[in-house]
């Protein structure tokens, strides 16, 4: 049975607010993204709740699914993605269903959290495109407060499209916060082994958001990165595990030699030229540097040496303590 599940919810209409355009295409995307890592293997079982073709999410239907998304038997991973209108009142911030109005706005941002900390799940990661998004997970979540505090227990993660007092925008179809986490997710912030992390994601729309945009807000609880999607590796565990073999130790410089460079035919060594490949793969990644910054092939050429960088001696360290 797969122990990850995600609900996903995009609201286009409503009956007061005003409509909007990209939600319910910020929710499909969503999904089909989380659906399966790169490899097309499994990754969330996800459930969809829009209002495509008119449909009415109200705040009884979203609560119930947010219950049983978050109720007391699941102990995998869940994830609860919003794209919508969000308001902060003076009943404190809420994500806005079809019928809100202003003394019913539809869901406390606080109870959604307060469900997050109450379940059973292993993580819990929250990702909320609509304004005012950073309020979540604050203990005081009315608008005008600063000195606010994130109050979340181990294993919840809250990834917000801005900050507690920020509208959140839409451009070109897909909400500015959602089309970045799209693109995080296909890999833009995936590390060398192809792990995507909420820290990751949130990094990669942080360097991209200027000064002057929406500013997207993290806050997480956890004791490791669980990763939320897996692309394809830039170097794979085996080849990372291989380090301690080739460096004897992490500041052990590497001699290369024609034998390693596949185009030198008269010279080259089957052997040598599959571990040239491999060094290949590690600068790429970061990992491994000329010794006085020349292309790999004009080292080998030259019988000059490679060296691990300070991220390669990192690997290097954890391939030796068996933790890849």
């Amino acid at each position: 049975m797969n122990s990850r599940r995600a609900l996903i919810v995009g609201i286009s209409d409503y009956a007061s607010a005003p409509c909007l355009s990209s939600c319910v295409d910020d929710a499909v995307a969503m999904a089909q993204r989380l659906e399966r890592n790169e490899d097309e293997t499994v990754n969330f079982r996800c459930q969809q709740l829009t209002s495509a073709g008119g449909g009415m999410v109200t705040a009884p239907m979203l609560r119930e699914l947010l219950h049983a998304h978050l109720d007391q038997s699941f102990t995998g991973d869940t994830l609860l993605y919003f794209s919508g209108h969000g308001a902060a009142t003076s009943l404190g911030a809420h994500i806005l269903t079809y019928e809100s109005s202003q003394y019913s706005p539809g869901i406390s941002m606080r109870d959604l959290v307060d469900l997050a900390n109450k379940s059973r799940a292993r993580n819990v990661f929250i990702v909320l495109d609509c304004c005012y998004a950073g309020a979540a997970g604050n203990d005081e979540e009315v608008v005008g407060s600063f000195e606010n505090e994130a109050r979340l227990r181990e294993g919840v993660t809250i990834l917000a499209a801005a900050r507690p007092r920020q509208g959140a925008l839409e451009v070109a179809g897909h909400g500015v916060f959602t089309r970045l986490v799209l693109a995080a997710l296909a890999g833009g912030a995936a590390d060398i082994r192809g792990r995507v992390s909420t820290a990751g994601i949130y990094a990669y729309a942080d360097a991209v958001l200027g000064a002057l945009d929406q500013r997207p807000i993290y806050k997480s609880h956890t004791a490791s990165l669980e990763p939320v999607r897996l692309c394809r590796p830039t170097v794979s565990d085996e080849e990372l595990r291989r380090l301690p073999r080739i460096f004897r130790e992490p500041k052990t410089r590497y001699t290369l030699a024609p034998s390693y460079e596949e185009t030198f035919e008269d010279v080259a060594i089957p052997e040598h030229v599959a571990l040239f490949k491999v060094f290949k793969r590690l600068q790429t990644a970061g990992l491994l540097r000329c010794e006085i910054g020349l292309d790999l092939y004009w080292i080998a050429a030259r019988s000059q040496m490679v060296e691990l960088t300070p991220l390669g001696q990192l690997y290097w360290e954890l391939a030796n303590a068996g933790q890849i």
